[in-house]
């Protein structure tokens, strides 16, 4: 081609380049100033911790601070609304658990869409859940659980109306085909001051605060809600493996940010947060609170929640579960 001469194919090709450079240039550049991330909960719980060593991990990786600023609020709606309706730069990360696929239908109307005003970044991790009963129970096995409850009425203890663990339980009954009497409590730890004597029947609860009873002969467990066993108790089996299909349920964390955020920033906070869940020292503080770590790509979280909805949103209208 002569000098000066410029074809179609020459011109699109320059033009797609200039347009690259803006997005490589934010890419790069990203961050300049603190970002922070929004935390559904108050200071000192599960999710808050999770994202407190990921932040601090976080700052190193993109030589900014990383603050966790906790909008506790009506199990999570607050903490949404504010970040589905932040600025799209980058600079607002949002933390949430199990309650951002259930809000829908537990309450009558939410200020947010769960899938449309997100972007998704990664699925930090799973909590996995593990079934326990009394000692002084006459079930060894979850098989020989289901045929005692099939004698008679049987009670089971949440952290609470509309819980995950309230959830887990009522996904188990009726994967199960069995009824039982909910019992909410305020907080796991009140649960167990009735559960541990006896007082109800059974209790489905993250293995983290779960295990250690069981080891210390308080508690009897019968089997673990995911899909494989885990590392921490192997020699439970999981739901299927127990005969209750269809009862899988983990609590989780993930990475979310504002829907408009561009991608090539969302890919950012990815890659760092792939690259800290990898640190060895991080891995160790989140597993020993109990985190399964994932680490997935975007595109699998989307997918993760689009199933989280249906399945919980099932379970939440069989069950007629509304929140006040």
């Amino acid at each position: 081609m002569r000098a000066g001469a410029w074809g179609r194919r020459e011109f699109v090709a320059l033009a797609g380049a200039a347009a690259a450079v803006p997005r490589i240039a934010r890419a790069a550049a990203w961050p300049t100033r603190p970002v922070r991330i929004i935390c559904p909960l108050a200071a000192g719980g599960g999710i808050d911790t999770t994202a407190r060593i990921l932040g601090a991990q976080l700052g190193e990786i993109w030589g900014q601070r990383v603050v966790v600023e906790n909008r506790p609020g009506a199990s999570g709606n607050v903490a949404a609304e504010f970040v589905a309706h932040a600025e799209p730069d980058g600079y607002t990360v949002y933390i949430p658990s199990f309650f951002h696929t259930t809000n829908h239908y537990l309450f009558e109307t939410t200020p947010y869409d769960a899938i449309a005003d997100f972007a998704p970044v990664t699925l930090i991790a799973l909590y996995p859940l593990v079934m326990v009963v009394p000692n002084s129970s006459p079930a060894h096995s979850v098989q020989e659980f289901i045929a005692y409850a099939k004698t008679r009425t049987l009670s089971f203890a949440s952290s609470g109306h509309g819980s995950s663990l309230h959830l887990a339980a009522e996904l188990f009954k009726r994967s199960a085909g069995i009824e039982m009497t909910h019992v909410p409590y305020r907080g796991a730890a009140v649960a167990f001051a009735d559960l541990i004597p006896g007082r109800v029947d059974v209790m489905i609860n993250f293995t983290s605060s779960s295990l250690p009873l069981v080891r210390q002969g308080q508690l009897r467990a019968l089997a673990v809600t995911t899909a494989k066993r885990i590392a921490v108790a192997p020699e439970l089996p999981t739901m299927a493996e127990a005969g209750v299909a269809g009862a899988e349920v983990s609590s989780w964390a993930a990475f979310l940010v504002p829907a408009k955020t561009p991608r090539d920033i969302v890919e950012r906070i990815h890659d760092g947060t792939v690259r800290a869940l990898g640190d060895p020292a991080v891995k160790e503080k989140l597993e020993n609170g109990g985190a399964v770590i994932v680490g997935s790509q975007p595109a699998e979280l989307r997918a993760f929640l689009i199933a989280e909805l249906d399945k919980w949103g099932r379970v939440i209208k069989a069950a007629n579960i509304r929140m006040q």
